[in-house]
């Protein structure tokens, strides 16, 4: 049927009338046939200029319309946002003197155009976590370890995902803001390409409270930067993560941001008392162990339930911590996963901006073409796979990237007929031809034995969405540190006692990590402080220094 363009201007009329800030355009069979959503865009965009209009198939061109039209809906409302916040930035850089390129970092992981953040926004909101796990899977390369979780932990929350051989694990699909914290469907689905990871409500301003129970929580709700913490001296009145740990010893009341902003212990000792002790009967050391016993416990068990889905062996993981808390709670929670080994970047708090530097440009194409395996077209699969191919190629090439220099990367998504959801399989390089179709039944029979234990020969199988990955080569940066200053003279700053759950408080030498040089070997337990991050090692530990100044713990469990 022909679109009605009447009714069409009589439907944005309306919304215009009523100040919306934002138009999305989602019509159920445009992932087959764009062009009326196309032409509504057209019609749109010609009445009403000043509203910003965004189509499900610029946004996400493949089946399945609930999906499509959530995404291309987040897209239309953080687009008027993502324009002025854009067009502002580069006034700024302009104004310093600024005239490099400049571009965004894609939830994806890789580097795009500013383009996208103009068009398709909804495409980095994962980008700040995607660059701490780009940054993890770096250091993962740098410290020759195989099997990474790279666990970034900030202020609000923690972010964990699995690197294998230097790769994170990535998807098609992410759901936002879950109301329940593991529930899949309780948030929002958006079909963007992401770097597969967990994030939970929990960092350094999660708050403890007592439940209705009478049990202590921490998190999801969080003190923010205003007032923040009660040790902040800003005002703030209920005790969280990072209260806890200053009372526990791990951090140090006069170099926290290297000594620019001493904490308030009496007020943290007060607030504990009065928001948990008297509720609960326990002691404030009690209740401030507690509360970081908690923490690492949630992280811990959304990290196991993560690692058993994918069916891993935790223990066989290395943890790569970064971000400001994240070092101060690897210990912990390493001991909870049972993993032998921690490492802990130089500059963690800020790892994630290292992320940004090394991430690769790249950009994901997506159609959907579905199909039984025996009636595959090569000849249309090849068209609409060069198609994809130009316009990523384009795109990468806008974004700085060497035409001669990118690497494509295909893959489908197939089921079994009658299922209901699909699973990745790779696909060969080149133009496919009048085998295609035998090659493709084996690798999806493959696949789906790898992942489920199982092969189902007479079951027919079909095709669904066809993807493109185009990526440039990834920046080289050599951490080399032999101009380095480091102070050795002043690499021990002095001794606190920290708690630990299996001793209580004892004697913990506190150093710094700007005297600590290559070769460097500590035995635990330590606290090492540097102007982002502090480290926390446990008394059944060895620190040793890399390289590159990486801290390398590594705990010795009783055997």
């Amino acid at each position: 049927k022909a679109l009605d363009e009447a009714e069409l201007s009589a439907a944005g009329r309306k919304l215009a009338d009523q100040g919306v800030d934002a138009i999305g355009v989602c019509f159920i069979n445009s992932y087959l046939n764009p062009a009326h959503e196309t032409r509504a865009v057209e019609l749109l965009n010609h009445e009403f200029p000043d509203i910003p209009i965004t189509a499900s198939t610029v946004v996400a061109p493949e089946i399945r319309e609930y999906e499509r039209a959530s995404t291309v809906a987040a897209n239309a409302y953080v687009l008027p946002l993502m324009r002025r916040y854009i067009t502002d930035l580069r006034q700024k850089l302009v104004g310093m003197g600024l005239q490099g390129p400049l571009n965004v970092m894609l939830s994806g992981g890789g580097i795009a155009s500013l383009d996208v953040a103009q068009e398709t926004p909804i495409q980095m909101i994962e980008s700040g976590p995607a660059a701490g796990a780009i940054s993890g899977a770096y250091y993962g390369k740098l410290t020759s370890s195989e099997s990474v979780i790279a666990f970034d932990m900030g202020g609000t929350t923690a972010k964990m995902c699995l690197i294998e051989n230097g790769e994170p694990e990535h998807s098609n699909s992410f759901e936002a803001g879950r109301v329940k914290r593991f529930c899949h469907g309780s948030g929002l689905p958006l079909k963007v390409p992401v770097i597969d990871l967990i994030e939970i409500g929990a960092g350094g301003g999660s708050i403890a409270y007592i439940d209705a129970m009478g049990l202590m929580k921490v998190g999801p709700a969080s003190a923010g930067s205003e007032p923040g913490p009660v040790c902040y001296g800003q005002g703030g009145e209920e005790p969280t993560v990072t209260d806890a740990d200053l009372l526990l010893g791990y951090l140090s009341p006069d170099y926290f941001l290297g000594g620019e902003m001493p904490l308030e212990m009496d007020l943290v000792r007060t607030a504990i008392d009065k928001k948990l002790s008297q509720q609960t009967g326990l002691s404030v050391i009690e209740a401030a162990s507690g509360i970081h016993a908690i923490v690492n416990s949630n992280m811990a068990a959304a990290t196991r339930r993560y690692i058993a889905e994918k069916g891993r062996d935790p223990r066989r993981y290395t943890l790569i911590a970064t971000g400001g808390a994240g070092p101060v709670h690897a210990y912990g929670l390493a001991k909870q996963l049972k993993l032998g080994r921690i490492i802990c970047p130089l500059g963690a708090g800020v790892s994630s901006a290292l992320g940004f530097l090394i991430a690769a440009p790249a950009t994901d194409r997506v159609t959907s073409y579905v199909r039984p395996v025996k009636d595959l077209d090569p000849d249309a699969v090849n068209a609409f796979y060069e198609t994809m191919q130009k316009d990523a190629v384009a795109a990468l090439i806008d974004a700085g990237a060497d035409a001669d220099n990118i690497t494509i990367r295909k893959r489908v998504e197939m089921r079994y007929v009658g299922q209901g959801f699909e699973i990745d399989v790779p696909l060969p390089d080149g133009q496919f031809d009048g085998t295609f179709a035998d090659i493709l039944h084996e690798r999806f029979l493959e696949r789906y034995d790898e992942l489920f234990g199982r092969r189902i020969s007479d079951v027919p199988v079909e095709t669904i969405t066809w993807r493109l990955t185009a990526s440039g080569p990834t920046p080289h940066i050599d951490l080399n540190f032999d101009g380095q200053q480091i102070d050795k003279d002043n690499a021990l700053k002095g001794v606190r006692d920290a708690y630990f759950p299996e001793t209580g408080y004892i004697p913990c030498n506190v150093y710094s990590r700007y005297g600590l040089s290559p070769g460097t070997e500590i035995k635990g337990p330590a606290v090492i402080e540097e102007r982002e991050s502090t480290v926390v090692a446990g008394p059944d530990t060895t620190l040793r220094v890399d390289e590159y100044l990486n801290l390398i713990i590594d705990i010795h469990y009783d055997k």
